[in-house]
């Protein structure tokens, strides 16, 4: 009877020691885990479900490296004084850019036309600068082959920080890169004698005009106000943006046709969250500031 009541006893005292153990563990793990953590009585019983996860934003740093001046000056612009109007600049594009974005989220059908333009034009300008480097790779052929030359690159490059929301705005900057290269390229040809003054200007200057139109197609937009639901609804908002700014096209005005890159659409009162937008910053307008013509080589 005694060894009887021992065990007994040691049994009780071993569940009681268990039960005090993952208590003891338990009240050391609570104040680690956040309010948003802590199971509740309405989620279901699960480990996945009691230990959730608390997530920040996305966050990523992006720098352009730009060699040459006559990229640089495309990404400042010129401000206006007096005699010169001003001119965009990449900054500049790039705030239109993501306010067309931002626009576009909330169902303005010319906000969705807009992107839908700046895509098209943005291909037609990298085509036209791909046909650029191609004819001077053709050039760069008539190169004697008992001579190796490498990439003239600048020994002070100008790095400036990227503050992208849209990406019509990381688009353009990627053709500013191949601009910035056509011209390196272009610089070196005619310093080793494959072509005269003439073509190099006449391939920077073609090579400029493509970034300066796409420039002026953002330049040239202008915000609606209005929703698809008002011109649905022939109010006096949509009569006065169709004054205005005209009439899209009937696919666009339906949603039917959107960019590739066009946001998704945000009713009033709902709440979209998606990773991919929260990469996107306020822009930021780094300068670069250009003072005196680069070297040829």
């Amino acid at each position: 009877m005694q060894l009887a009541s021992l065990t007994n006893l040691s049994k009780l005292t071993l569940s009681y020691q268990t039960e005090q153990t993952a208590f003891s563990f338990l009240a050391a793990l609570v104040p680690h885990l956040s309010q948003r953590s802590r199971p509740s009585l309405c989620e279901d019983n699960t480990v996945a479900d009691h230990y959730q996860l608390n997530l920040g934003s996305l966050r990523s740093s992006i720098t352009l490296t730009l060699h040459t001046h006559h990229a640089a000056r495309i990404w400042q612009g010129r401000t206006a004084r007096e005699g010169v109007h001003s001119i965009m600049g990449m900054a500049g594009y790039i705030s239109v850019t993501n306010l067309i974005k931002q626009t576009a989220a909330q169902d303005d059908p010319y906000a969705d036309w807009a992107i839908v333009q700046l895509e098209e034009k943005l291909m037609q300008a990298k085509a036209g600068m791909l046909e650029l480097t191609h004819q001077l790779d053709r050039i760069r052929q008539d190169l004697p082959t008992q001579i190796d030359m490498g990439d003239n690159l600048n020994i002070h490059p100008v790095t400036l920080p990227l503050y992208i929301g849209s990406q019509l705005g990381f688009l353009a900057v990627y053709l500013l890169t191949d601009y910035d290269t056509l011209v390196r390229r272009t610089l070196l040809a005619h310093h080793t004698a494959l072509i005269g003054r003439i073509d190099m200007e006449a391939w920077i200057d073609d090579g400029a005009h493509l970034l300066r139109s796409l420039f002026g197609q953002a330049q040239r937009y202008r915000h609606s106000g209005v929703t698809r639901d008002d011109m649905a609804a022939n109010n006096a908002r949509a009569l006065a943006a169709i004054e205005k700014l005209g009439l899209p096209p009937m696919d666009i005005l339906e949603g039917h046709r959107r960019s590739q890159f066009a946001p998704p659409i945000v009713r009033r009162g709902a709440v979209a969250v998606d990773d991919a937008d929260a990469l996107a910053e306020e822009t930021g307008e780094p300068s670069a500031t250009v003072d005196e013509p680069e070297d040829e080589a």
